[in-house]
């Protein structure tokens, strides 16, 4: 294997799973032997950082340029980036969340990450309309890491990318961090229950969910799990309430570490309208938690193979969903490693490490 040098490039590390996936992806590469920086754009970490892995702020991104972002400001920015990687001489360069930034260099091997499935976004055409125009503006000739085959045919298909280059690579995982942490204390409901890990926001449809568990019949209480704003979260509980699912229903609010509930579930269940490649399903795999989904784009068909995909459900299937909860919470399906085999490390790396 030839030794490589990564740059990794991202705004910050606060927050969600793109930044959490970044570090995972250098930090493994770095221990397969690679030379790998992760550089950020401003000083915000709230992830764990990986002990030995190089990372260093740029500062590029401020209050003053937040308050004047103009395209000068961008390319101002990305020249400080250039002056910070040329002397590093990487053979890859990967953008992650700071693109409307790095879109203005020009290193050759520079790929952009792209995580999230811009198609299925937006309701509003015009909204829609825009959000593709940038897609294109931003990517047009450039190579592309796109997060899943699903999110790769929506780019060239959907939205009508036309990139140099569009390969989809899945995020790496190992199971063990996932089932030591899953065995850390936690408040977990007693007996059985279902289980939905989603920030509460109308994307993620837990109206749907609900819909779905009351229609379905089950007696299992279903455990709603995540935060979002006030009104959200009261138009949720307002649903609960207009479904008489308040003897059913668990609100779980926002725990740093879910891995213990979602070990514990009989089985984990998704409602959302449109994800990039959803890390809780397949982080649910791996703590060998069964799952019920609906097949919004993209990422869940993708996830759920084999004799899993019998638990695959179209978005506005709703009574199709309840059906597929009746018969997970009846008779739960047996998860094995061949079930999530493709996203581990171990597949994953080798065609980091090919670009």
């Amino acid at each position: 294997m030839t030794r490589k040098r990564f740059a990794f490039v991202i705004e910050d590390l606060y927050g969600g799973g793109a930044q959490k996936s970044l570090l995972y992806t250098a930090d493994q590469l770095r221990q397969r032997g690679h030379a790998v920086k992760v550089f950020t754009l401003r000083e915000r970490i709230e992830h764990r950082l990986p002990e030995g892995l190089e990372i260093e702020n740029l500062a590029v991104v401020t209050r003053f340029t937040k308050a004047t972002t103009t395209v000068l400001t961008e390319k101002w920015q990305a020249s400080r980036i250039k002056r910070a990687l040329t002397p590093w001489v990487p053979d890859v360069v990967i953008s992650c969340s700071c693109d409307k930034i790095t879109r203005h260099l020009d290193f050759p091997n520079l790929y952009f990450w792209i995580k999230s499935d811009v198609s299925a976004k937006f309701s509003d055409s015009q909204q829609r309309d825009r959000a593709f125009d940038k897609v294109r503006r931003f990517y047009r000739d450039r190579q592309v890491i796109a997060v899943s085959q699903g999110v790769k045919e929506n780019l060239e298909g959907v939205v009508g990318l036309a990139a140099e280059r569009i390969v989809p690579i899945y995020n790496p995982y190992e199971r063990e961090p996932f089932v030591a942490m899953a065995e850390e204390p936690a408040p977990v409901p007693e007996g059985d229950y279902l289980l939905c890990v989603a920030a509460i926001e109308p994307r993620k449809r837990h109206d749907r969910l609900l819909r779905a568990y009351a229609e379905s019949g089950v007696t299992t209480p279903l455990a709603i799990m995540g935060k979002g704003k006030p009104e959200h979260e009261a138009e949720v509980r307002r649903l609960i309430a207009t479904l008489g699912l308040e003897d059913r229903v668990l609100w779980l609010g926002y725990h740093h570490n879910p891995y213990p509930f979602i070990h514990h579930a009989k089985a984990m269940v998704l409602t959302s309208d449109a994800e990039g490649l959803p890390r809780v399903l397949i982080e649910a795999l791996l703590l060998h938690t069964p799952v019920v989904s609906v097949d919004c784009p993209s990422g869940p068909r993708e996830i759920l193979t084999q004799e899993l995909a019998a638990f695959l459900v179209a978005p506005d299937d709703e009574a199709g969903l309840a059906r597929a909860l009746a018969r997970m919470d009846q008779n739960p399906v047996t998860i094995e490693p061949r079930h999530y085999q493709q996203f581990l490390k171990e597949t994953v790396l080798p065609q980091f490490e090919a670009l």
